[in-house]
């Protein structure tokens, strides 16, 4: 078993201060503890079907790439307004100061599509629970999601609760 926590960089007062920063760029320079967090995503989802891995702007794309081409799934990527060029579905994200927009493109929302939705770090919830909507929008569902780190006192599951989340490394507040 690797211990994960030891590969994230914690960096207090990022960007604010009073914010634990989890940094998992450090993860990504880490060939081992990179490998480890792909190999735990195929085991945690071995039974599952899916037919596309959907990632959050940027670092979900980092977790989801390697995994959908290693289950030949298609790559589905969820951009911040104004990034893709083609027919987009949009949904509002309510963030702590202020709203944005994600998209996906139409094309590329399949439906009845079973989804994995994918992001480095589920904090809140709010882009995770905007990202299904928008997928819904194409007529898919988002079957399970999955972060890498996992802050569970800030309450993510109860926007979340109709899905399986899993996490490989969870926080308490500090």
């Amino acid at each position: 078993m690797y211990d994960l926590d030891k590969a994230i960089r914690k960096i207090p007062d990022f960007p604010k201060p009073g914010i634990l920063f989890y940094d998992i760029t450090s993860i990504l320079a880490n060939q081992e503890a990179f490998s480890y967090c792909i190999a735990q995503m195929k085991e945690l989802f071995k039974d599952i079907e899916f037919d596309a891995v959907a990632g959050i702007e940027s670092r979900g794309f980092l977790f989801a790439a390697p995994f959908a081409l290693e289950r030949k799934l298609p790559l589905v990527l969820i951009r911040k307004k104004g990034k893709l060029p083609g027919k987009t579905f949009q949904e509002e994200v309510t963030l702590e100061y202020g709203t944005d927009v994600i998209e996906v493109h139409q094309e590329d929302v399949k439906q009845n599509a079973r989804i994995l939705l994918v992001d480095d770090l589920i904090a809140t919830g709010g882009t995770l629970q905007s990202a299904c909507k928008l997928l819904a929008r194409g007529g898919a569902k988002v079957s399970a999601i999955f972060g890498v780190i996992g802050l569970p006192f800030l309450n993510y599951m109860e926007k979340l609760r109709d899905i399986r989340v899993e996490t490989l490394v969870n926080y308490a507040g500090e």
